[in-house]
């Protein structure tokens, strides 16, 4: 294995409560649940001896992995890993209107339409150029062995299909709860996801949720 990459989605923010598509432009914070979610992670993890920390240029990437950074690892913002553009829908409040779009949509792309997207906003084919480039730029390197990687839930997805080599009409295949952790490990050119869709680190969360 020539490198790790510990990928996980930022923490809840209010509009992720309450349904609401924030994608690329609006750069929200973390709620009181995504903190507590970013420090859960913080506690599992903070001993992997990280040898750098990339996130998007949004600060609820920033925000997750806070303590991580302030802990003096070295950081790096890569514009590529931001969340897909959703244009004029992002921000409209839920409704059986805007989910029907969006299941309209979603079902483009999963019927290999990867050009498909909303007024003002992204394609899958588009978002998987820029993250190619942010991989391509983790890859080269190479003395960073062990990496830990903040970004978002639809990019997330996408990149993970890319990494594995998947049509990217499979996206829905991977879970994406907020600070997720999928482990990958890139040995030659080849990637393998070796940990999916770990949670462990808010069972503790999830089990005061239910009290």
């Amino acid at each position: 294995m020539d490198k790790e990459l510990y990928i996980i989605r930022h923490g809840e923010t209010e509009l992720n409560k309450h349904g609401i598509v924030q994608g690329r432009g609006i750069n929200s914070d973390l709620n009181d649940t995504g903190r507590a979610q970013a420090e859960a992670f913080y506690q599992m993890y903070k001993n992997i001896p990280f040898d750098k920390i990339y996130t998007s240029s949004l600060k609820r990437t920033h925000q997750t992995v806070h303590k991580f950074i302030a802990s003096g690892l070295p950081w790096e913002q890569l514009s590529g890993l931001d969340e897909l553009a959703w244009g004029e829908w992002e921000g409209k409040p839920s409704s059986e209107h805007a989910l029907a779009v969006f299941r309209d949509i979603v079902e483009k792309w999963q019927n290999g339409d990867y050009d498909a997207k909303f007024e003002g906003g992204e394609s899958p084919a588009e978002v998987a150029v820029r993250l190619t480039e942010a991989v391509d730029h983790i890859k080269g390197q190479a003395k960073e062995k062990l990496v830990l990687v903040c970004m978002h839930g639809r990019a997330m997805r996408l990149l993970l299909c890319l990494l594995t080599g998947k049509p990217m009409s499979d996206m829905g295949e991977f879970p994406h709860q907020n600070t997720t952790l999928y482990k990958v490990a890139l040995t030659g050119n080849t990637f393998e996801i070796t940990d999916f869709n770990n949670t462990d680190h808010l069972k503790e969360l999830n089990n005061l949720g239910q009290d």
